[in-house]
């Protein structure tokens, strides 16, 4: 049994789950770390803008001037709210043709280019890898993750990620669904924005704060500056 919330069938009543610690702790207890993505493992704003520049070449009816800002500032979102703030001129159809063109030529540049690691990745993740199961939750279409994981030899880290294009499901739900089918029984999502804590707290899993991206949070929860900060946060987190 999971002791956060994962479905909506075989959930612990709210007055037993209030009463049981999230991190009743038990020799055999699988535990995992979810992360975000964009702004929470890696910068690619750069790469995403120069490949939006690219694509939209061959839509010149697109008036939008695509500059890394503008690609920030919608980084997170899924990816049909990204269409409708950026290409809101568009009708839905033609709009829809034009995000879909734009992730397609995205993923062939970030794979090509890749985008820009933050600071001690992957000296944090071997060291999480050691105790914990780490995953990928992500509002970006299919073959991003894939992208990012291929670009810098990432895969042997992970067990697991989910998308928004793989499954049209929200991010809090995505998180339900990858700790669900990997049989989680205590986990934390890592994030960097405002979307991410709130998607946290509707999968029912503890937050943290990785101040390293593009946003803020308004709750107070645990936070990192830096992501060698996320083993010791991590342990303090999950109470080992």
């Amino acid at each position: 049994m999971l002791i956060f919330g994962v479905g909506r069938t075989d959930r612990i009543s709210a007055r037993r789950r209030r009463s049981i610690s999230f991190f009743e702790r038990s020799a055999g207890m699988k535990k995992g770390i979810l992360f975000d993505l964009d702004g929470t493992l890696w910068d690619s704003s750069a790469q995403v803008a120069d490949s939006w520049v690219l694509a939209l070449k061959d839509y010149p009816q697109v008036k939008q001037r695509i500059t890394r800002a503008s690609i920030q500032s919608v980084m997170g979102k899924p990816m049909d709210e990204i269409g409708e703030i950026l290409f809101g001129e568009l009708c839905e159809e033609e709009r829809k043709n034009v995000l879909k063109h734009c992730m397609e030529v995205e993923n062939a540049y970030i794979r090509e280019h890749g985008g820009v690691l933050f600071e001690g990745i992957e000296d944090a993740l071997a060291r999480l890898k050691e105790t914990y199961h780490l995953f990928i939750v992500s509002n970006c279409q299919v073959g991003y993750i894939e992208a990012f994981l291929a670009y810098y030899g990432l895969e042997r880290y992970f067990d697991d990620y989910e998308s928004y294009g793989g499954t049209g499901l929200t991010k809090g739900e995505n998180i339900r669904l990858v700790a669900q089918r990997n049989h989680l029984e205590a986990a934390v999502y890592v994030g960097d924005t405002q979307g991410d804590y709130e998607a946290a707290v509707a999968a029912e899993m503890p937050f943290i704060h990785a101040r390293t991206g593009y946003g803020s949070v308004s709750a107070s929860v645990p936070y990192i500056q830096r992501l060698g900060d996320l083993v010791d946060m991590v342990e303090k987190v999950m109470g080992i």
